[in-house]
């Protein structure tokens, strides 16, 4: 009898090699190259035996002669949710999301399938649960779920079949690593799988006008488990956030062909679901009666919208090595901003223990924090606390300079909403016109943002 013939593919880039290697010559990963069967028979044709005629060729068009219409969108009744996609779910659209195991991902997609089950019919696939236990799920979260169809299948062709027969708008794969297709020879989950999967329930998508939402695990570094091309080939990627200690949740939208990216969404997580949060600030602001040192609030900005996140740091004597360490931020720019500030401020912390923190447990990414970070640090060194009301943001340079972060105006008109009424700005961010309510000090170098700290 005929040994089965042998391939080694890599489980980060999927790439193939006839044998084994410690190193992949495709993404140069180390023991990642795991010991899986060729595909042989069949798989020559499996592209047929799926797609079922979609691979008609296409006609060619013009650009300028191709009607460029406005997409229609159809709210899933969940706020917040609708402001990641870019407003509701897109006809044809495919979504792919993933987060830790329990941080919500079926709960939320449940309540949009029975939000949405109200005006147009919808498909729960799940490869991972019974139906029972979905059923037992929605019971929990008080859901009606009358108009919800499910299904509790792994076969790739029997849910091709299914979306046929039942013909939904909207559609739910949980999770697309469970997913097998007959035609290949690997296990559930491996690289070719998921890619194939995917693929397939891509073209399905967008031959029938259905929108699919794939759920995806993760891996332990937080990004989605498979292959990479499973981001390039769906429409919007999804990432849910949130600490286990906490019970809020971000939903991130990292690519979005429909919309704005690193538009952000947060949930509380209650025992009736997952419920929007519609002024997130409030999260991310300490309650302190009266002002106290080291705290200074900045406005960053997710996406399209601004939120206050409150800035602390804690400078404290160190011993022999001093340690720097910030939760939230970046450390090198921690580092950075300590440099500059000796060399421009004059105010050395080479001995001092240095902590910062983004309260909230959020993460921000954006330079406009520079600024916030450095007035905090020396409101700690210097043990006196800013006014009340007090808010700030700016990218600070390597020569001391401040230059202006994206969108000020916006930034500005949020704080002024929230009932603060100082800000320290970088010049170039400073409005034409007065804001009401909000006294602005304009700076240009790191030196002027320190003394008029201190002297505020």
């Amino acid at each position: 009898m005929a040994k089965d013939k042998t391939i080694y593919t890599c489980s980060e880039c999927g790439g193939t090699s006839p044998k084994w290697l410690g190193k992949c010559p495709h993404c140069n990963a180390w023991n990642t190259l795991e010991e899986t069967r060729a595909d042989t028979g069949p798989a020559k044709n499996r592209m047929q035996a799926l797609t079922r005629g979609l691979n008609a060729p296409q006609p060619v068009a013009t650009l300028s002669h191709i009607e460029a219409a406005d997409i229609a969108r159809t709210p899933t009744g969940i706020e917040e949710l609708d402001r990641v996609l870019g407003g509701g779910i897109v006809t044809g659209g495919v979504i792919l999301i993933g987060g830790d195991p329990g941080i919500g991902k079926s709960t939320l997609l449940l309540q949009a399938l029975d939000a949405l089950s109200r005006q147009m019919p919808v498909l729960y696939v799940t490869g991972e649960e019974s139906g029972a236990q979905v059923a037992m799920r929605a019971q929990r979260l008080g859901l009606d779920g009358s108009k919800v169809r499910v299904q509790a299948e792994i076969q790739l062709e029997n849910i091709i079949a299914t979306l046929e027969a039942e013909q939904p708008s909207f559609c739910v794969i949980d999770s697309i690593q469970t997913i097998y297709s007959d035609q290949l020879t690997s296990a559930p989950g491996s690289v070719a799988q998921v890619r194939e999967c995917a693929a397939h329930l891509t073209r399905v998508a967008k031959s029938s006008g259905c929108t699919m939402v794939l759920v995806g695990h993760v891996t332990k570094e937080g990004a989605l488990a498979g292959p990479r091309v499973l981001e390039h080939i769906v429409d919007t990627v999804l990432y849910f956030e949130g600490e286990t200690h906490s019970s809020f949740r971000l939903v991130r939208a990292i690519k979005n062909r429909f919309g704005a990216v690193n538009e952000i969404g947060v949930f509380a997580m209650t025992d009736k679901g997952l419920k929007g949060v519609s002024n997130p600030s409030a999260i991310f602001l300490s309650t302190h009666d009266e002002p106290v040192p080291g705290s200074v609030v900045m406005v960053t900005l997710e996406g399209t919208r601004p939120l206050l996140v409150e800035i602390q740091a804690l400078v404290d004597s160190g011993g022999p090595s001093p340690r720097r360490l910030s939760v939230g931020l970046e450390r090198d720019r921690l580092a950075m901003l300590l440099a500059v500030l000796h060399r421009h401020a004059g105010m050395a912390c080479g001995d001092q223990d240095v902590f910062v923190n983004a309260v909230g447990g959020v993460r921000i990414s954006e330079p406009a924090a520079d600024l916030a970070v450095l007035l905090a640090i020396q409101s700690s060194l210097r043990g006196k606390p800013l006014p009340k009301g007090f808010f700030a943001f700016g990218e600070v340079g390597l020569a001391g300079e401040i230059r202006p972060a994206p969108r000020g105006q916006e930034r500005l008109k949020e704080a002024a909403k929230l009932g603060f009424s100082i800000a320290v700005v970088p010049k170039a961010n400073a409005p034409k016109k007065p804001i009401e309510g909000l006294t602005i000090h304009a700076v240009d170098r790191v030196e002027q943002a320190v003394d008029l700290a201190r002297s505020l």
